[in-house]
Protein backbone atom coordinates (compact mmCIF):
# COMPACT_ATOMS: atom_id res chain seq x y z
CA UNK A 1 0.00 0.00 0.00
CA UNK A 2 2.99 2.32 0.14
CA UNK A 3 3.67 4.18 -3.08
CA UNK A 4 7.34 3.88 -2.25
CA UNK A 5 7.29 0.16 -2.76
CA UNK A 6 5.91 0.49 -6.26
CA UNK A 7 8.77 2.56 -7.54
CA UNK A 8 11.77 0.87 -5.95
CA UNK A 9 14.32 -0.33 -8.50
CA UNK A 10 17.23 -2.75 -8.50
CA UNK A 11 19.72 0.09 -8.88
CA UNK A 12 18.54 2.30 -6.02
CA UNK A 13 21.36 3.12 -3.64
CA UNK A 14 20.77 2.15 0.01
CA UNK A 15 21.97 5.65 0.95
CA UNK A 16 19.24 7.31 -1.13
CA UNK A 17 17.52 9.77 1.28
CA UNK A 18 14.11 9.25 -0.36
CA UNK A 19 14.39 5.48 -0.03
CA UNK A 20 15.49 5.82 3.59
CA UNK A 21 12.46 8.01 4.32
CA UNK A 22 10.16 5.50 2.62
CA UNK A 23 11.65 2.65 4.65
CA UNK A 24 11.13 4.64 7.86
CA UNK A 25 7.46 5.27 6.97
CA UNK A 26 6.99 1.57 6.18
CA UNK A 27 8.55 0.49 9.49
CA UNK A 28 6.34 2.88 11.43
CA UNK A 29 3.26 1.62 9.58
CA UNK A 30 3.93 -2.07 10.24
CA UNK A 31 4.68 -1.31 13.90
CA UNK A 32 1.57 0.74 14.59
CA UNK A 33 -0.81 -1.27 12.40
CA UNK A 34 -0.83 -4.43 14.58
CA UNK A 35 -1.31 -2.26 17.65
CA UNK A 36 -4.34 -0.61 16.05
CA UNK A 37 -5.79 -4.00 15.15
CA UNK A 38 -5.24 -5.31 18.69
CA UNK A 39 -6.89 -2.22 20.17
CA UNK A 40 -9.81 -2.54 17.75
CA UNK A 41 -10.26 -6.22 18.64
CA UNK A 42 -10.24 -5.47 22.37
CA UNK A 43 -12.78 -2.67 21.94
CA UNK A 44 -14.99 -4.89 19.80
CA UNK A 45 -14.92 -7.58 22.48
CA UNK A 46 -15.48 -5.27 25.46
CA UNK A 47 -18.15 -3.00 23.95
CA UNK A 48 -19.77 -5.07 21.18
CA UNK A 49 -23.00 -3.06 21.25
CA UNK A 50 -21.08 -0.06 19.93
CA UNK A 51 -19.78 -1.85 16.84
CA UNK A 52 -22.47 -4.44 16.03
CA UNK A 53 -24.80 -1.90 14.34
CA UNK A 54 -21.95 -1.05 11.96
CA UNK A 55 -22.00 -4.53 10.45
CA UNK A 56 -23.89 -3.36 7.37
CA UNK A 57 -21.02 -0.97 6.59
CA UNK A 58 -18.32 -3.67 6.31
CA UNK A 59 -18.61 -4.13 2.49
CA UNK A 60 -18.30 -0.37 2.00
CA UNK A 61 -15.30 -0.21 4.33
CA UNK A 62 -13.61 -2.96 2.32
CA UNK A 63 -14.40 -0.99 -0.84
CA UNK A 64 -12.48 1.95 0.61
CA UNK A 65 -9.44 -0.27 1.21
CA UNK A 66 -9.58 -1.65 -2.33
CA UNK A 67 -9.98 1.85 -3.78
CA UNK A 68 -6.82 2.88 -1.89
CA UNK A 69 -5.05 -0.14 -3.36
CA UNK A 70 -6.11 0.91 -6.85
CA UNK A 71 -4.71 4.39 -6.24
CA UNK A 72 -1.25 2.93 -5.56
CA UNK A 73 -1.10 0.94 -8.81
CA UNK A 74 0.61 2.26 -11.95
CA UNK A 75 1.02 0.93 -15.53
CA UNK A 76 4.61 -0.23 -14.83
CA UNK A 77 3.22 -2.54 -12.15
CA UNK A 78 1.28 -4.42 -14.81
CA UNK A 79 4.15 -4.20 -17.32
CA UNK A 80 6.24 -6.23 -14.89
CA UNK A 81 3.80 -9.12 -15.41
CA UNK A 82 4.67 -9.22 -19.11
CA UNK A 83 8.39 -8.96 -18.39
CA UNK A 84 8.41 -11.90 -15.96
CA UNK A 85 5.36 -14.07 -16.66
CA UNK A 86 6.93 -17.19 -15.14
CA UNK A 87 7.67 -15.60 -11.77
CA UNK A 88 4.23 -13.95 -11.55
CA UNK A 89 2.44 -17.14 -12.63
CA UNK A 90 4.39 -19.14 -10.06
CA UNK A 91 3.38 -16.67 -7.35
CA UNK A 92 -0.30 -16.78 -8.33
CA UNK A 93 -0.40 -20.59 -8.48
CA UNK A 94 1.49 -20.92 -5.19
CA UNK A 95 -0.87 -18.45 -3.52
CA UNK A 96 -4.08 -20.10 -4.67
CA UNK A 97 -2.84 -23.65 -4.07
CA UNK A 98 -0.91 -23.44 -0.79
CA UNK A 99 -3.22 -21.26 1.30
CA UNK A 100 -6.58 -22.82 0.33
CA UNK A 101 -5.10 -26.33 0.69
CA UNK A 102 -3.49 -25.51 4.03
CA UNK A 103 -6.74 -23.98 5.31
CA UNK A 104 -8.70 -27.11 4.43
CA UNK A 105 -6.05 -29.44 5.91
CA UNK A 106 -5.82 -27.52 9.20
CA UNK A 107 -9.62 -27.33 9.49
CA UNK A 108 -9.85 -31.11 9.09
CA UNK A 109 -6.94 -31.97 11.40
CA UNK A 110 -8.18 -29.67 14.17
CA UNK A 111 -11.79 -30.81 13.62
CA UNK A 112 -13.06 -27.25 13.56
CA UNK A 113 -16.82 -26.64 13.73
CA UNK A 114 -18.36 -26.01 10.29
CA UNK A 115 -18.56 -22.21 10.63
CA UNK A 116 -14.94 -21.90 11.76
CA UNK A 117 -13.75 -24.39 9.14
CA UNK A 118 -15.41 -22.43 6.34
CA UNK A 119 -14.06 -19.18 7.76
CA UNK A 120 -10.49 -20.51 7.80
CA UNK A 121 -10.76 -21.96 4.28
CA UNK A 122 -12.23 -18.67 3.05
CA UNK A 123 -9.21 -16.78 4.41
CA UNK A 124 -6.99 -19.16 2.45
CA UNK A 125 -8.98 -18.60 -0.75
CA UNK A 126 -8.72 -14.80 -0.53
CA UNK A 127 -6.21 -12.83 -2.65
CA UNK A 128 -2.92 -11.46 -1.31
CA UNK A 129 -2.97 -9.09 1.65
CA UNK A 130 -2.80 -5.35 1.09
CA UNK A 131 0.32 -5.02 3.27
CA UNK A 132 2.33 -7.79 1.58
CA UNK A 133 4.30 -5.43 -0.67
CA UNK A 134 5.32 -3.34 2.35
CA UNK A 135 6.65 -6.46 4.07
CA UNK A 136 8.54 -7.44 0.90
CA UNK A 137 10.05 -3.94 0.83
CA UNK A 138 11.23 -4.20 4.44
CA UNK A 139 12.62 -7.71 3.83
CA UNK A 140 14.70 -6.45 0.87
CA UNK A 141 12.63 -8.60 -1.42
CA UNK A 142 11.55 -8.12 -5.03
CA UNK A 143 8.91 -5.42 -4.58
CA UNK A 144 7.99 -5.22 -8.28
CA UNK A 145 7.18 -8.94 -8.25
CA UNK A 146 5.27 -8.57 -4.98
CA UNK A 147 3.08 -5.80 -6.42
CA UNK A 148 2.48 -7.74 -9.64
CA UNK A 149 1.39 -10.92 -7.82
CA UNK A 150 -0.83 -8.98 -5.39
CA UNK A 151 -2.48 -7.06 -8.23
CA UNK A 152 -3.19 -10.10 -10.39
CA UNK A 153 -4.40 -12.21 -7.46
CA UNK A 154 -6.84 -9.43 -6.56
CA UNK A 155 -8.12 -8.95 -10.11
CA UNK A 156 -8.83 -12.66 -10.62
CA UNK A 157 -10.33 -13.11 -7.13
CA UNK A 158 -13.98 -12.75 -8.31
CA UNK A 159 -13.58 -16.02 -10.22
CA UNK A 160 -10.99 -17.94 -8.21
CA UNK A 161 -12.05 -17.26 -4.60
CA UNK A 162 -15.70 -18.45 -4.92
CA UNK A 163 -14.69 -21.51 -6.98
CA UNK A 164 -12.05 -22.62 -4.48
CA UNK A 165 -14.34 -21.94 -1.52
CA UNK A 166 -17.11 -24.03 -3.09
CA UNK A 167 -14.69 -26.87 -3.87
CA UNK A 168 -12.98 -26.99 -0.46
CA UNK A 169 -15.67 -25.79 1.95
CA UNK A 170 -18.83 -27.09 0.25
CA UNK A 171 -18.80 -30.18 2.45
CA UNK A 172 -18.98 -28.05 5.61
CA UNK A 173 -21.73 -25.56 4.70
CA UNK A 174 -23.88 -24.62 1.72
CA UNK A 175 -21.90 -22.25 -0.53
CA UNK A 176 -23.63 -19.79 -2.90
CA UNK A 177 -20.69 -19.21 -5.25
CA UNK A 178 -22.71 -17.03 -7.62
CA UNK A 179 -23.64 -14.53 -4.92
CA UNK A 180 -20.04 -14.55 -3.71
CA UNK A 181 -18.81 -13.63 -7.21
CA UNK A 182 -21.11 -10.60 -7.27
CA UNK A 183 -20.01 -9.51 -3.80
CA UNK A 184 -16.32 -9.68 -4.74
CA UNK A 185 -16.92 -7.75 -7.96
CA UNK A 186 -18.74 -5.00 -6.04
CA UNK A 187 -16.40 -4.77 -3.05
CA UNK A 188 -13.03 -5.54 -4.68
CA UNK A 189 -12.87 -5.35 -8.47
CA UNK A 190 -14.90 -2.20 -9.08
CA UNK A 191 -13.19 -0.14 -6.32
CA UNK A 192 -9.73 -1.21 -7.54
CA UNK A 193 -10.61 -0.20 -11.11
CA UNK A 194 -12.00 3.10 -9.83
CA UNK A 195 -8.74 3.72 -7.98
CA UNK A 196 -6.73 2.93 -11.13
CA UNK A 197 -8.81 5.38 -13.19
CA UNK A 198 -8.45 8.06 -10.52
CA UNK A 199 -4.68 7.54 -10.56
CA UNK A 200 -4.63 7.94 -14.36
CA UNK A 201 -6.89 10.98 -14.69
CA UNK A 202 -6.37 12.76 -11.35
CA UNK A 203 -2.67 12.11 -10.89
CA UNK A 204 -1.80 15.45 -9.25
CA UNK A 205 -4.58 15.17 -6.69
CA UNK A 206 -3.78 11.51 -6.00
CA UNK A 207 -0.09 12.31 -5.49
CA UNK A 208 -1.04 14.59 -2.61
CA UNK A 209 -2.99 11.89 -0.75
CA UNK A 210 -0.67 8.92 -1.39
CA UNK A 211 1.31 9.33 1.87
CA UNK A 212 -1.91 9.04 3.87
CA UNK A 213 -3.15 5.84 2.19
CA UNK A 214 -1.35 3.33 4.46
CA UNK A 215 -2.81 5.04 7.53
CA UNK A 216 -6.29 5.25 6.04
CA UNK A 217 -6.18 1.54 5.19
CA UNK A 218 -4.89 0.67 8.68
CA UNK A 219 -7.73 2.55 10.36
CA UNK A 220 -10.41 1.05 8.11
CA UNK A 221 -9.09 -2.51 8.51
CA UNK A 222 -8.99 -2.02 12.29
CA UNK A 223 -12.61 -0.89 12.24
CA UNK A 224 -13.57 -4.00 10.26
CA UNK A 225 -11.81 -6.16 12.87
CA UNK A 226 -13.70 -4.41 15.69
CA UNK A 227 -17.03 -5.00 13.94
CA UNK A 228 -16.26 -8.67 13.23
CA UNK A 229 -15.09 -9.33 16.81
CA UNK A 230 -18.17 -7.56 18.19
CA UNK A 231 -20.39 -9.84 16.12
CA UNK A 232 -18.92 -12.98 17.64
CA UNK A 233 -17.87 -11.63 21.05
CA UNK A 234 -20.07 -14.08 22.95
CA UNK A 235 -18.33 -17.06 21.30
CA UNK A 236 -14.73 -15.86 21.33
CA UNK A 237 -13.96 -17.17 24.82
CA UNK A 238 -14.92 -20.70 23.78
CA UNK A 239 -13.44 -20.66 20.27
CA UNK A 240 -10.60 -18.17 20.55
CA UNK A 241 -7.82 -20.62 21.47
CA UNK A 242 -8.41 -23.09 18.67
CA UNK A 243 -8.91 -20.30 16.14
CA UNK A 244 -5.62 -18.67 17.11
CA UNK A 245 -3.79 -22.00 16.76
CA UNK A 246 -5.37 -22.59 13.35
CA UNK A 247 -4.44 -19.10 12.14
CA UNK A 248 -0.83 -19.32 13.35
CA UNK A 249 -0.38 -22.67 11.58
CA UNK A 250 -2.09 -21.38 8.43
CA UNK A 251 0.02 -18.25 8.21
CA UNK A 252 3.21 -20.16 9.04
CA UNK A 253 2.60 -22.68 6.27
CA UNK A 254 2.00 -19.82 3.83
CA UNK A 255 5.18 -17.90 4.66
CA UNK A 256 7.40 -20.98 4.66
CA UNK A 257 5.95 -22.75 1.63
CA UNK A 258 5.76 -19.48 -0.31
CA UNK A 259 9.51 -19.06 0.07
CA UNK A 260 10.04 -22.74 -0.79
CA UNK A 261 7.92 -22.37 -3.95
CA UNK A 262 10.23 -19.61 -5.14
CA UNK A 263 13.23 -21.78 -4.42
CA UNK A 264 11.77 -24.76 -6.29
CA UNK A 265 10.96 -22.41 -9.17
CA UNK A 266 14.64 -21.36 -9.21
CA UNK A 267 13.86 -17.70 -8.52
CA UNK A 268 16.51 -15.53 -6.89
CA UNK A 269 16.49 -14.77 -3.18
CA UNK A 270 14.77 -11.38 -3.60
CA UNK A 271 11.91 -13.05 -5.47
CA UNK A 272 11.64 -15.85 -2.89
CA UNK A 273 11.27 -13.29 -0.12
CA UNK A 274 8.51 -11.55 -2.06
CA UNK A 275 6.63 -14.82 -2.64
CA UNK A 276 6.81 -15.69 1.06
CA UNK A 277 4.65 -12.65 1.86
CA UNK A 278 2.44 -12.90 -1.22
CA UNK A 279 1.50 -16.47 -0.27
CA UNK A 280 1.41 -16.10 3.51
CA UNK A 281 -0.46 -12.79 3.82
CA UNK A 282 -4.14 -12.73 2.89
CA UNK A 283 -6.81 -10.11 2.23
CA UNK A 284 -8.49 -10.92 5.53
CA UNK A 285 -10.79 -7.92 5.17
CA UNK A 286 -12.38 -9.50 2.10
CA UNK A 287 -12.61 -12.87 3.86
CA UNK A 288 -14.29 -11.25 6.87
CA UNK A 289 -16.76 -9.42 4.63
CA UNK A 290 -17.72 -12.57 2.72
CA UNK A 291 -17.89 -14.69 5.88
CA UNK A 292 -20.17 -12.20 7.63
CA UNK A 293 -22.46 -11.87 4.61
CA UNK A 294 -22.73 -15.55 3.71
CA UNK A 295 -22.01 -17.64 6.82
CA UNK A 296 -22.45 -15.53 9.96
CA UNK A 297 -20.32 -13.72 12.52
CA UNK A 298 -18.57 -16.83 13.89
CA UNK A 299 -17.26 -17.73 10.43
CA UNK A 300 -15.64 -14.28 10.25
CA UNK A 301 -13.63 -14.86 13.45
CA UNK A 302 -10.66 -16.57 11.71
CA UNK A 303 -10.42 -13.56 9.38
CA UNK A 304 -10.28 -11.14 12.31
CA UNK A 305 -7.56 -13.15 14.05
CA UNK A 306 -5.64 -13.55 10.78
CA UNK A 307 -5.77 -9.79 10.20
CA UNK A 308 -3.96 -9.30 13.49
CA UNK A 309 -1.53 -12.18 13.36
CA UNK A 310 -0.27 -11.97 9.77
CA UNK A 311 0.78 -8.36 10.28
CA UNK A 312 2.69 -9.26 13.45
CA UNK A 313 4.33 -12.36 11.93
CA UNK A 314 4.98 -10.52 8.66
CA UNK A 315 6.79 -7.70 10.44
CA UNK A 316 8.89 -10.18 12.45
CA UNK A 317 9.82 -12.26 9.39
CA UNK A 318 10.57 -9.13 7.35
CA UNK A 319 12.91 -7.84 10.06
CA UNK A 320 14.65 -11.22 10.26
CA UNK A 321 15.11 -11.50 6.49
CA UNK A 322 16.36 -7.91 6.24
CA UNK A 323 19.27 -8.84 8.49
CA UNK A 324 20.21 -11.86 6.35
CA UNK A 325 22.40 -11.35 3.27
CA UNK A 326 20.85 -12.05 -0.12
CA UNK A 327 22.10 -15.45 -1.29
CA UNK A 328 22.35 -15.70 -5.08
Amino acid sequence: MLEATNSQSETTSPENPALAAEAKIARIAVTIFPLLVVLAGVLGFLIPDLFKPMGVAVPYLLGIIMFCMGLTLTPPDFASVARRPWAVALGIVAHYVIMPGAGWLIAVLLQLPPELAVGLILVGCAPSGTASNVMAFLAKGDVALSVAVASVSTLIAPLVTPALTLFLAGSFLNIDAGAMVLDIVKTVLLPVIAGLLARLFLSKLVAKVLPALPWASAVVISLIVAIVVAGSASKIVAAGGIVFLAVVLHNGFGLGLGYLAGKLGRLDDKARRALAFEVGMQNSGLAATLATAHFGALAALPSAVFSLWHNISGAIVAAWLARRPLTD
